[in-house]
């Protein structure tokens, strides 16, 4: 299928040549190396501005808030049958049932979240992974519609002087520079977009 502003990638200085040494009276040599085309994809951008992912993470989230909201509620409980056996005089009847009573609410608490979040970090995980086979898909449908021979992760990040991790991963980048035109990332969102309106 074509995508309306590939035509404008192709276009777009794509072609780095890669040539083999010369011999020594300047011609080139039989090995010299066809030339490659190569892109760039920010994967981590696709990943904070596509819709559908944004939405898939959100619900997570949205659920683990409900999920807290509901550990606020049954803290409440547990702070109320632990002001209640305080009430009772140690070692009597009254106080033993209190104290296994507390000691219930607060492990089936604490497995209850375990559990939960456990939950919701491999339903996050699973959203991540599925999400990078789409992208991965959609990188290879831009690459090979424009003949892209490799494309390479960037970080398109701005570094930030007062977050000391954003400094960090712009220190770290592969990529150090890159023609504008090599960056692949819209065409890679617009073909995930499009695949992910059709399912």
């Amino acid at each position: 299928m074509r995508i309306k502003t590939l035509g404008a990638l192709v276009c777009g200085c794509l072609s780095v040549a890669v040539l083999a040494p010369s011999t020594a009276s300047g011609q080139a040599t039989e090995s010299t190396a066809k030339a490659h085309s190569i892109a760039v994809v920010d994967v981590a951008k696709i990943f904070k501005e596509s819709p559908s992912i944004k939405s898939q993470v959100e619900a997570v989230e949205n659920e683990l808030k409900a999920f807290d909201a509901t550990l606020g509620q049954r803290r409440e409980e547990l702070q109320q049958a632990m002001e209640q056996l305080q009430t009772f005089k140690p070692g009597s009847s009254d106080y033993t049932t209190q104290e296994e009573r507390v000691a219930n609410m607060e492990s089936r608490l604490r497995l209850d979240m375990a559990r939960k979040r456990k939950e919701l970090s491999d339903a996050e995980a699973k959203i991540y992974y599925e999400n990078y086979q789409e992208i991965t898909a959609a990188v290879k449908t831009v690459a090979n519609y424009n003949k892209i021979n490799i494309v390479l992760r960037n970080n398109s990040e701005e570094m930030d002087l007062e977050k000391g991790d954003s400094v960090l991963r712009g220190v770290m980048r592969n990529i150090v520079y890159h023609d504008p035109a090599l960056d692949m990332t819209p065409l890679v969102m617009q073909v995930l977009a499009q695949r992910l309106a059709k399912r």
